[in-house]
């Protein structure tokens, strides 16, 4: 047959790719089990997954498109299975409504969190009907010396269930606590005391006790929000970076420089590998008679393990590690240094163990950058741009910025819709200012800050770390003026999940085949960008718990129900709602708004025709001539509160029998729909209860 003799031999010219395609389908059958709603539909494409890997080999398996499609299928099934066994691993006591409980428990983590005022407390409680591991933020006032992991402690709490995702599209706490195995957070009500001080015998304990003990030292070194970075590189903990530092390092494109991952653990290897080699190389006798480029790979794989383990061995920096030990394999066996197939087995490695990270924006950050900077660096054409040649010095290192220009142009352009779909923003000038700010963090800040913590010991660090305070400190000045310009970040409606899978399709089968058939790769990519063109944000969102309403105005702005909003409640509103801006408006200042203590109605044009939306905000019973002829001239009432049967609106009732079990809510008005937070969740384990028939028949009118 003409065409399977056509992608037979495209097969054979793409053979050395294929293999880089298995963990495409390991990751594939793990987004699979997150988009399905439950145990039928897993079972569903398990059975069709194996089926066609089944039927491929039943047919001989000859020729390469037949064993394609056996690989394929087994890992596309084997995603979805391991993440299928790593989320009914964790199962256990879970709490399911708020409450107030005394108990005792032993510390399993601190994480200090200075620009907050507080320290947040991962404990294993003792007493039987709590879960298994709770998260607790104690003020700082409350927090007495000894609180370290090991020690037991006595404290009184208010505890809640692992929070959902306040609104769709928002960040989804409930899921990652459920796979760390947390079953309840909640804050501290009173002065924590200590019943039991930790026994210092455990490596863990020390490595979790050092964390403590030089972050504290940093701090008291550098105060302030400088301190704050520094201590977030040294140990990870962004909890000393101030809320306002914070979202600068977001809008202009810096965020990846706080959190420990690939950047950082290749600065600490490569400057640990560069060092050795040249010390090593001192010694004409050592040179001569030792393999020098072995040892320099294991002294830095050691200082890479050294470093995972003090930034707290988190999953991000433990799969960068991973990444890094298999480039140093390749170095130390005088491979070349970094391809598409040392990627490819490193996301392999961390897909196996941990699956369900690859639904996560962190692994497809991190894999999507380095997938980026390889497959651009492998094209012939970049390569014979960056070529060795015979040229002055001033076109030499002219060439070497433009080359680092484009792969910060193709880095941010590979990563702009992953940060569209999970965090609704995208940068701009991002590759501009990470010219700046990763040379900065690389070459000055974290060489002088690990000097200053080495000439500390002897009591001589207070120069180094001040020229350290003044390289962040400058850092600090890029990431605000960066975020300030105007265009510096654009904030985006929710990308469809259809929309968000054809980019990333389009993106691999740019970056992993080799011959011409890679340019049908821009057709999804376009597909996918279309959709996102095409879609519309909500007129109207409603947080899980009905206290807050944010309401889209016609000049794309975002007008919010309660002037006592937080920060983060604030930005995520904003995000969701693509609007511009922090969303300071109140609906009170909107054209017609009629609002008072009690209730708030608001007209809002859609479509054709207006809407009429009645809100709730206070506690105080409303008198029920008055709010009985309220709901019933509005379409849409909104409360936190249980309303009762006689309050009537003509389409949607979101009080809390409604939202406790369909959590938030995203209303479009043209044409009518609502997209719910349980939407999301069906079928999970962490999942809220699914709404009742009558309710679901609610929302979907």
């Amino acid at each position: 047959m003409p065409i399977r003799a056509a992608i037979e031999t495209w097969l054979e010219a793409e053979r050395e790719q294929l293999p880089l395609w298995l963990p495409v389908g390991l990751a594939g059958g793990v987004l699979v089990w997150f988009l399905l709603p439950g145990p039928p539909g897993w079972i569903a494409f398990l059975c069709a997954s194996s089926a066609a890997a089944l039927g491929g080999m039943a047919f001989g398996g000859r020729g390469r498109a037949l064993r394609a499609v056996v690989w394929f299928g087994a890992c596309l099934a084997l995603g979805c299975a391991l993440t299928w066994w790593r989320a009914e691993r964790p199962a256990g006591p879970r709490l399911d409504r708020p409450t107030v409980v005394r108990f005792a428990g032993e510390i399993d983590r601190v994480e200090p969190l200075p620009a907050r005022a507080a320290v947040r407390l991962t404990l294993r409680p003792a007493e039987a009907g709590l879960p298994r591991r709770v998260r607790v933020t104690v003020p700082q006032e409350d927090a007495p010396e000894g609180l370290v992991p090991g020690a037991s402690v006595a404290i009184r709490a208010r505890l809640m269930p692992p929070p959902s995702a306040a609104v769709p599209g928002a960040y989804d706490y409930a899921a990652v606590a459920w796979f760390r195995g947390i079953g309840a957070a909640g804050k501290a009500l009173e002065p924590v005391r200590v019943i039991r001080p930790a026994t210092r015998g455990g490596p863990a304990r020390w490595l979790a006790d050092a964390r403590v003990r030089l972050s504290r030292h940093i701090l008291a070194s550098l105060p302030g929000p400088p301190g704050g970075v520094a201590v977030a590189l040294a140990t990870g903990d962004m909890g000393g970076v101030p809320f306002d530092d914070n979202d600068a390092f977001r809008r202009s494109g810096l965020a990846h420089l706080l959190s420990v991952s690939g950047l950082h653990l290749t600065a600490a290897v490569g400057a640990a590998m560069l060092l050795s080699l040249r010390l090593l190389a001192l010694s004409r006798r050592v040179a001569i008679r030792l393999p020098v480029p072995l040892i320099a790979a294991a002294t830095a794989a050691l200082v890479g393990i050294a470093y995972t383990l003090m930034t707290g061995a988190e999953v991000p920096t433990v799969r960068s590690l991973v990444a890094a030990l298999i480039v140093l394999a390749g170095t130390a066996l005088s491979r070349e240094a970094l391809t598409l197939r040392l990627v490819a087995t490193g996301a392999l490695f961390c897909l196996l163990v941990w699956p369900e990270q690859a639904a996560g924006p962190s692994f497809q950050l991190s894999f999507a950058a380095i997938l980026a900077i390889v497959a651009f660096h492998d094209l012939d054409g970049t390569r014979r741009w960056l070529s060795a040649r015979e040229e002055s010095g001033a076109r030499r290192w002219a060439r070497a910025l433009a080359g680092l220009l484009a792969t910060g142009l193709v880095v941010e352009l590979a990563l702009m819709p992953i940060a569209l779909f999970h965090f609704h923003r995208a940068g701009f000038y991002g590759a501009a200012a990470n010219i700046i700010a990763i040379p900065l963090t690389t070459f000055v800040i974290m060489p002088t800050e690990a000097a200053a913590l080495l000439a500390d010991l002897a009591g001589l660090g207070a120069p180094l770390w001040w020229i350290a305070g003044l390289a962040i400190r400058l850092l600090l000045g890029l990431a605000h003026h960066v975020s300030a310009l105007p265009g510096a970040s654009a904030l985006v409606p929710t990308l469809s999940r259809a929309g968000f899978a054809a980019i990333v399709s389009g993106g691999l089968w740019l970056a992993l085949w080799r011959t011409r058939v890679r340019l049908l790769g821009w057709a999804p990519i376009v597909a996918g960008l279309a959709t996102m063109l095409a879609n519309s944000p909500p007129d109207i969102v409603v947080t899980g718990d009905g206290r807050h309403v944010a309401v889209r105005t016609r000049d794309g702005g975002v007008a919010l129900l309660r002037e006592r909003t937080g920060e983060y409640l604030r930005s995520a509103l904003s995000e969701v709602e693509g609007g511009e801006g922090d969303a300071a408006l109140a609906i009170d200042d909107l054209p017609g708004a009629r609002c008072g203590p009690d209730l708030c109605a608001v007209t809002i044009g859609g479509g054709k025709r207006t809407w009429r939306l009645l809100a709730t905000r206070s506690h105080y019973p409303v008198d029920r001539e008055a709010f009985a002829p309220a709901c019933a001239r509005a379409d849409i009432v909104v409360s936190d509160r249980r309303l009762p049967g006689w309050c009537a609106p003509r389409w949607l009732k979101a009080d809390a029998t409604l939202l406790a079990r369909t959590g938030g809510l995203a209303i479009r008005l043209v044409p009518p729909s609502i997209v719910t937070v349980a939407e999301g969740q069906s079928g999970k384990p962490w999942a809220r209860t699914p709404p009742t028939p009558e309710q679901r028949d609610v929302v979907r009118r």
